[in-house]
């Protein structure tokens, strides 16, 4: 009788652990990562300007167009300077209807030379679908900086595994858009 208990317990703990959402942005303890890397910046003035659209497959067709398969997708953005820190102003999740979804900054998020933040769409979060993506505004001191946006989609089911990259393209620089100088203001 013990035995039955202890596996009919053993199985409520394995069933509560299993329904805990596991958010990829916190960390051991419970603290939001990315919270901890956004910080207002002194007022300066910020030469170079850029909006960048990075595609995201929450889903793709298989076999047929009735036929889904979820991926995991993870928005990477890398400060690819030396020397620099890159400055992230806005950063909105869009489905494929072309609605906002969610936007990830209340604050300017400051990215150190060589230092890098990601995103994570989970698997089972379905609301981008195939033609969702993100929209990231960015600024540097010097238009010489050329950080990455990647879009990095996986996922796996039994034996069978899936994954491809999409790269951000800039669309503020087709002629108009988010070039204009910008003052950002900080608070200590």
């Amino acid at each position: 009788m013990n035995r039955h208990y202890w596996i009919i317990a053993c199985l409520l703990v394995i069933s509560f652990f299993g329904c805990i959402e596991n958010n990829p942005n916190l960390t051991d303890t419970g603290e939001d990562i990315l919270e901890e890397k956004q910080v207002y910046i002194d007022a300066i003035d910020l030469g170079h300007n850029d909006t960048i659209y990075i595609p995201i497959y929450s889903d793709i067709y298989v076999e047929s167009r009735h036929e889904r398969y979820y991926l995991t997708a993870t928005l990477s953005v890398r400060n690819t300077s030396l020397t620099d820190s890159m400055f992230v102003r806005q950063i909105d999740y869009y489905d494929t209807n072309g609605n906002l979804v969610r936007e990830y900054l209340d604050k300017i998020l400051l990215l150190k030379p060589m230092q890098s933040i990601e995103y994570v769409i989970e698997k089972d979060d379905k609301i981008g679908g195939a033609g969702a993506n993100f929209i990231v505004t960015w600024s540097a001191r010097h238009d010489d900086l050329i950080p990455v946006f990647q879009g990095v989609m996986i996922s796996t089911q039994g034996q069978q595994g899936l994954s491809f990259v999409t790269e951000g393209v800039s669309i503020s620089r087709r002629g108009g858009g988010m070039g204009a100088k910008v003052k950002v203001g900080v608070e200590e």
